[in-house]
């Protein structure tokens, strides 16, 4: 037996193992490929939730004028419907309420009313 027929076998199992490590290889560029971009796309959210969360505050707090704004609204059906059918004047709307009687005042609860109406509230 020669040498060249000694190393036949281990040069074999050398070649599938190298074309293996090949395929495996190549096979693996595709993920961590993918694997890099969604990286770099979650790094981009967390940037956009950090300067969203800087600028505008979070979804449970309610700035003090929404929270006025939602409860007069709520304060205007509950006295509607307290009093079916009955005419009412802004300004009477406003006494009944304690809210301030100034006519700046009363031009902006005008159109309050409107609003719920096709809403459907009232």
């Amino acid at each position: 037996m020669n040498v060249h027929e000694l190393l036949r076998p281990p040069q074999t199992a050398h070649d599938k193992t190298a074309a293996r490590a090949d395929n495996l290889r190549e096979q693996i560029k595709r993920p961590t490929a993918d694997l890099a971009e969604t990286e770099d796309r979650l790094a981009e959210l967390a940037a956009t939730r950090r300067v969203i969360n800087g600028v505008a505050p979070p979804d449970h707090a309610t700035t003090p004028a929404e929270t006025i704004t939602a409860t007069l609204y709520q304060r205007i059906a509950t006295t509607f419907n307290e009093y079916p059918g009955k005419a009412c004047r802004v300004r009477d709307l406003h006494e009944h309420l304690d809210l301030p009687t100034d006519e700046p005042s009363i031009n902006v609860t005008r159109s309050r009313p409107g609003r719920l109406v096709r809403q459907g509230l009232l």
